[in-house]
Formats: C-alpha cells, sequence, structure tokens
C-alpha cells in the first residue's frame, strides 16, 4: 500500500545527504511538510529549495549540531515557535568511527554517542507524545547491520547502533495499538557519505545498496499491513544478520573483525 502523508510533517535529522535527504525527497513526493536538520545550512537549504518547487510542499530549515547536550527540547522549542507540530520523526544522523579503540581520540568517540545515541533518544523523547496524539506518521530510528554483532574495530559504531535497535524494539512494543508506526531500519552498507567520514570503504561488508533502496525498504514497511519492529534492508543483509544471532557469539565477532579490517 502507497501510504500518502499529505498535510502531515515530517522532521529528518541528517538530511543534508544520502538516506537523510532521500527521506525528504520522498516523503515531500508524498504530500509531507519537511523540517530538516544538519549541520550544513547551504546543502539544507539547496534541497529545501528544489524540494519546494517541485511539490508545493512546506520546508523548514534547521541547522544544528546534533552533538550538543538537549537537543531535543531545542529543537522542540524551535519548532514550536514556528506552530509546526510533527507527525513523523525520521532519526537518522549518525556516524561511524573506525580502529583500535584504545587508539581512537577520546573527544570523537564522544560525539559519536552523543550523535548516535543521545540525540536520537533526546529527540524522540520531545516530540514521541505529540505523534501519539496525532498518530498520523510514523517514527523511524536508522540503525544498520553492525547491530546484530560486536564489531571490533569498529566497536563503538556497532554498540551505538545496537543500542538503537534495541531501543526502537522497545518504543514499538510499548506503542503497540497507538496508530504510530514504528521502524527501526537496518541499512548494510549504502552509497553515502559515511565511508567518506570513516576513512576507508574497506568496512563496507556485502552488496552496496543505494538509498533509495534503503528508503524504498523503509516505506513498503511502513505502508504494510503491519509495521514491524525491525527490518533489515536487502536480502544478503537479511540472511548475515540472521546467521549472525545463530552462530556462536565468539564467531560472529570474529567474522565481523575479519569483515572490517584492511
Amino acid at each position: 500500500m502507497t501510504m500518502t502523508y499529505k498535510g502531515t510533517t515530517a522532521l529528518i535529522t541528517g538530511a543534508s545527504s544520502g538516506l537523510g535527504a532521500e527521506f525528504a525527497t520522498r516523503f515531500a513526493a508524498r504530500g509531507a511538510n519537511l523540517v530538516l536538520v544538519a549541520r550544513r545550512a547551504d546543502r539544507l537549504e539547496e534541497l529545501a529549495r528544489d524540494l519546494r518547487a517541485e511539490h508545493g510542499v512546506s520546508v523548514t530549515v534547521l541547522a544544528m549540531d546534533l552533538s550538543r547536550a538537549g537537543v531535543g527540547r531545542e529543537l522542540a522549542t524551535a519548532l514550536s515557535t514556528r506552530g509546526i507540530a510533527v507527525d513523523t520523526l525520521i532519526n537518522n544522523a549518525g556516524f561511524g568511527t573506525r580502529g583500535p579503540f584504545a587508539q581512537e581520540d577520546p573527544d570523537v568517540i564522544a560525539s559519536e554517542i552523543a550523535v548516535n545515541i543521545s540525540a536520537l533518544v533526546d529527540i524522540t523523547r520531545a516530540f514521541l507524545p505529540g505523534m501519539l496524539s496525532s498518530a498520523k506518521g510514523a517514527l523511524v530510528n536508522v540503525a544498520s547491520t553492525a547491530a546484530f554483532q560486536p564489531v571490533p574495530g569498529m566497536a563503538v559504531y556497532g554498540a551505538t547502533k545496537a543500542f538503537v535497535l534495541s531501543f526502537t524494539e522497545a518504543i514499538a512494543h510499548e506503542t503497540k495499538g497507538t496508530g504510530l508506526r514504528v521502524l527501526g531500519l537496518c541499512p548494510g552498507a549504502t552509497l553515502t557519505e559515511f565511508f567518506e567520514v570513516l576513512g576507508s570503504e574497506s568496512a563496507a561488508v556485502g552488496i552496496m545498496q543505494t538509498p533509495e533502496q534503503v528508503v524504498e525498504t523503509a516505506l513498503k514497511a511502513l505502508g504494510g499491513k503491519a509495521t514491524p519492529a525491525s527490518l533489515v534492508s536487502g536480502l544478503t543483509n537479511r540472511i548475515a544478520a540472521g546467521l549472525a544471532q545463530r552462530l556462536p557469539r565468539a564467531l560472529t565477532v570474529a567474522i565481523a573483525a575479519r569483515a572490517v579490517q584492511d
């Protein structure tokens, strides 16, 4: 079923490129007004102009650093003063780091945890009550196939995504029967700027998907009769995630370590 979001508002974090920009494009095409959040104001403004012109929707741009504490309340206040209520929340912002944990920059690690976990939880808490009252939209938290096993060499990233998956599945259970659709989306390697930020494509395990393929997976799940609490994008990725949950833990860790090494 193709769901229409006409007359609703979707808030998308990490919207300046990749999956965030694709989510914005697809929701605008279905009639949703948008709130786009990321650090790069110029990229957001360019995307906003295109979406307004092509789809005739309202697009609000908020350039914010999501690693700061209290971003949920800050976002909620900014939108409240504009009279904007959020029906759909796409928590897409996040990044990864790579290398032996003992050699990683403590400040970068703290920022990674803040963006991938703290901001996601804070923003979800800020907007979930209103979304439950609206019951017209969805909550999509972008996790990863890295969530299904520890990932030596990307220890912090894998752990943050395991948190996102666990958190989202719990929220999905808590909100059953409310009309709000909740999905933990788990992409594998995707053609985005993720690997540029990471500094290596050696961690791109499996068949690379496009943002269009990943977002289409999410939209089909949201449009189905019953939205799953979590979903892996791509058949090969689903098989690998399933195996990771069935094989001995020590073996899955060893396989993951070998997969992301140069």
